[in-house]
Formats: C-alpha cells, structure tokens, sequence
C-alpha cells in the first residue's frame, strides 16, 4: 500500500466512526423525547394504564411492558403510543392481571388542590407550574415550563398525592 493511501483510509475509517456515534447519539436524543413524549400522553390519558405501563423506544420502534387490569386498557395504551409523532412500530408486552380490590381514596377536592399545590412548590425546578382546576380527583396542571422533563415531572408529583385519580396537562413547554 503506498503511503498516501494509509492516511486516506485512515481518515475514512475514523470519519466513519465518528459519524455513526454522531448519529447513534442523535438518535438516542429522538427516543428519550419519543419516551418523554409517550409518558406523558399515557398519563394524562383517562384508561390508557398511566404508571401501570413502562416503555423503552430504541430506533422509533417502542417496546411496552408492565401490568394493567383489563384488555381496554391494554388496547388505550397502544393506541396512546401509536399517536405519539416518532413512533415507528409497537411491540405490546402489556399483560392483563386482574386486581382483587382497589382502593379508591375519596379526598375533598380543595383538600387534594392544596397538596398538589404545596408539592409542586416544594420543587423549584417546577416553577411557573400551578394547579387550575381539581374537578373529582381531576387534577389540571397550567403553566409554562422550558421543557419536557419538567412537564413529566409536574405530571408524576400530581400523581403522587392521594385523591388523584387524573392528571390533565395545559402545560407549555418551550421544547417540542
């Protein structure tokens, strides 16, 4: 091989490395957002499974797994995920367990608003986020935020008070 040859293929080989860990981390940054995007949609869907289902997207195509009490949840979900912009095939591992007894905590709306309210201001990373309405453990969260994660974030604390049965999102984010 001639000397001007080996730095040639050299330079290629290390372009083409470079290149796809260019594109495998832009692709990871497109399924985080899928991801980010698909959980908040699951969770402020009424019957989609909420917490109940977990997802790994790799390339577009998003593998859901996890437990849910009936076959119309299981199908919410799917449906949930097949509107999300991004995802290119679903592979719907959800498994129907039916649940002996769920508890429902009946709370005061007022009651639940407060302690939203108090929770999303304990977090500072959600500022700008308030409470406008709780309507029967109906919670929706108003606001601006810079980004996804903080609107997920908002979400999850919501979800974390007892008497929330619901999580609504008006919720702008400066990320789309």
């Amino acid at each position: 091989m001639t000397s001007i040859r080996k730095p040639a293929l050299t330079l290629a080989a290390l372009l083409m490395v470079w290149g796809g860990t260019g594109l495998a981390s832009a692709q990871a940054s497109d399924d985080t957002w899928i991801t980010t995007k698909i959980r908040i949609a699951l969770m402020t869907t009424d019957g989609a499974g909420r917490n109940a289902v977990k997802v790994d997207t790799e390339h577009g195509k998003v593998t859901m797994h996890g437990t849910v009490d009936s076959q119309a949840v299981k199908d919410k979900a799917e449906a949930t995920v097949r509107a999300v912009g991004g995802v290119t095939d679903i592979r719907n591992l959800l498994q129907v367990v039916k649940q002996s007894s769920q508890e429902s905590v009946k709370a005061v709306d007022k009651d639940v608003k407060d302690a939203v309210e108090k929770a999303l201001k304990a977090d500072e990373r959600l500022e700008g986020i308030k409470v406008k309405s709780v309507e029967n453990g109906l919670v929706f969260l108003d606001g601006n935020t810079t980004n996804l994660a903080s609107e997920l974030r908002a979400i999850e604390t919501a979800y974390g008070i007892a008497g929330v049965r619901q999580v609504d999102s008006g919720i702008e984010t400066k990320e789309k």
